[in-house]
């Protein structure tokens, strides 16, 4: 490596390289070299045909032939050393693409080839130093910031109440985490982004932002109403999909929908030290007369909370609260939390040898597959229903009322029930609820229930229209709160007409972004399960979700 180096730094600055040591110029010396090389193996193997046809022994040599011999093997070495070496130390050391490098390079060049060499992990190495990050010079005074970031005397969560300014912190947050890890986020956007909206709500310790695409289905005909859907998403054919499913509904006279439960839960674990003081808490809890009381404690923390039942299950010396309130048109969490730590508050007085082990025992159940929100639901239970007339089925759809009606009897509801699926009697509607969520400011992780969905397809009217419905049982949404008013998704709330709170009917908003949700769920299935049934499914996709252009050479050329 040493000796590479240095013959770089002789040949650029003009000095004797040890090529001028040989008595002819190099080409000339290779071409002698070759010569005598291919010279003399065809004069052993002549002689060599002449001894097997005369029958003499190879081992017996003249004195031309030992010579043959020893010119071959020095030719050999030689020819092996100028171009063998060099082959092996090509695979191992790449050159630099320029034939001659500048005094100036060689600093650059030997830097990047240690950090190749020395980047392979071993306990005994020292650690290679990390690649240079190009960024725009800071000013003095957050240069220090950062150095000081970096170091660890200033903690990077606390840049926002030290500084007071979002957008600087976190520039400087992204730069400090630059430094330390080595790594670029020039991909990463960071102008552009209100920081100032995130603070204490949405996220923490901000860097930039992920740009997610946002395509419109529709226009979906629900309950009379036309909606644009809003859907973030990088998956091609989704939008495009949803988007036929919507124009089937529309060519068929819409579809229409129902809000039949309306609730949030919060689940608290408590603990007593028997069984049978946990069974007197539970037959308390439940008894009507004492619901009143729970109630006018639990409502006391919210002007929307209010509380509608309360479910108990227990498991030994635990037992499992599950209170359901409806949360007006906001998702919820944090109100029916506070209204639940009200009536723990309370309980503690009645029995104080409760021991309250979590404000959450999972009995809720958030954010994970559970029976009991397929059974008695979480948030919003919707159900969404159209008649697809035989034409629109022929014509849009491509496929006919038959086959959509076996297909989803043997793929969604058979094929689903032998794979033990929990709430997932569906084609994909998990791809549209998180495609809303993310463009409205839902939680995304919420999609995991939300997606609950059973989907029915019957043929009607003397086996030639089709009948299709979802039913979800825990759609969990809301338009207030979180990330709702995010300039973006407040954008997209906006045209759906269900931003922020309805000062009219209390809750009307968010029940009706859940049964949009529905409606586009409904669109969804009946276009992926035609394509299924018309064999249309890998070839859509082939087409629009196999894109060959390079998106980072897209993105740097902008």
């Amino acid at each position: 490596m040493a000796v590479k180096m240095e013959s770089h730094k002789l040949s650029a600055s003009g000095k004797e390289k040890a090529s001028d040591a040989l008595p002819l110029p190099l080409y000339l010396t290779n071409g002698v070299f070759f010569t005598l090389f291919f010279s003399v193996v065809y004069f052993l193997l002549l002689r060599w045909r002449e001894k097997i046809r005369n029958s003499i022994p190879l081992h017996v040599v003249s004195l031309s032939e030992i010579s043959a011999i020893v010119v071959f093997l020095a030719s050999f070495i030689y020819l092996l050393g100028f171009f063998g070496i060099s082959f092996v130390q090509s695979l191992i050391l790449p050159r630099s693409p320029h034939d001659e490098i500048s005094d100036e390079d060689d600093e650059i060049l030997i830097d990047d080839l240690m950090l190749k060499e020395d980047s392979r992990a071993a306990p005994c190495a020292a650690a290679a130093p990390p690649p240079k990050i190009i960024s725009d010079p800071l000013p003095e005074e957050d240069e220090e910031i950062v150095k000081s970031v970096v170091d660890g005397k200033i903690p990077s969560y606390a840049l926002e109440s030290k500084l007071g300014d979002c957008r600087r912190a976190a520039s400087i947050r992204r730069e400090a985490l630059q430094r330390i890890t080595g790594k670029s986020l020039a991909g990463l956007p960071l102008e552009g982004f209100n920081y100032e909206a995130i603070l204490g709500q949405c996220c923490e310790m901000p860097v930039g932002y992920v740009q997610i695409p946002v395509g419109i289905a529709g226009p979906l005909l629900l309950d009379g109403v036309e909606y644009s859907v809003p859907m973030a998403t990088t998956e091609g054919c989704l939008v495009a999909s949803t988007n036929r499913g919507c124009k089937a509904i529309m060519a068929s006279g819409g579809a229409t929908s129902t809000v039949h439960r309306d609730g949030m839960t919060r689940a608290p674990v408590v603990r007593f030290g028997s069984a049978k003081r946990a069974a007197e808490l539970k037959l308390f809890l439940e008894e009507p007369l004492n619901f009143e009381t729970l109630s006018l404690v639990f409502n006391s923390s919210s002007r929307f909370g209010r509380l509608q039942k309360i479910k108990c299950a227990i498991a030994g010396k635990n037992l499992y609260i599950r209170f359901t309130c409806s949360t007006g048109d906001a998702m919820g969490m944090n109100m029916v939390s506070k209204g639940v730590q009200n009536v723990l508050d309370f309980l503690v007085n009645q029995f104080p040898d409760m021991d309250v082990l979590g404000i959450s025992g999972n009995y809720c159940s958030d954010k994970k597959p559970a029976a009991v929100n397929w059974i008695e639901g979480r948030g919003k239970s919707v159900v969404c229903e159209a008649i697809i007339k035989e034409e629109v089925v022929s014509k849009v759809l491509k496929t006919d009322v038959a086959s959509l009606v076996e297909l989803n009897m043997l793929k969604n509801l058979t094929g689903s029930a032998m794979a033990g699926a929990l709430g997932g009697f569906n084609a994909h509607a998990s791809n549209i609820v998180s495609a809303v969520y993310i463009a409205t400011g839902q939680d995304p992780a919420q999609n995991v229930e939300s997606s609950h969905c059973i989907t029915m397809m019957e043929a009607i009217n003397g086996g030639k229209d089709l009948h299709v419905s979802v039913s979800m049982p825990s759609i969990e949404v809301g338009t207030v709160g979180g990330g709702t008013q995010l300039a973006s998704q407040s954008a997209c709330l906006n045209l759906l007409g269900v931003k922020g709170a309805s000062k009219e009917v209390p809750g009307s908003n968010s029940r009706l972004l859940a049964t949009i949700v529905a409606g586009s769920v409904l669109a969804g299935e009946l276009s992926l399960m035609s394509a299924i049934a018309a064999g249309q499914l890998v070839k859509s996709h082939m087409k629009y979700n196999r894109s060959s252009k390079d998106v980072t050479k897209l993105t740097s050329s902008t």
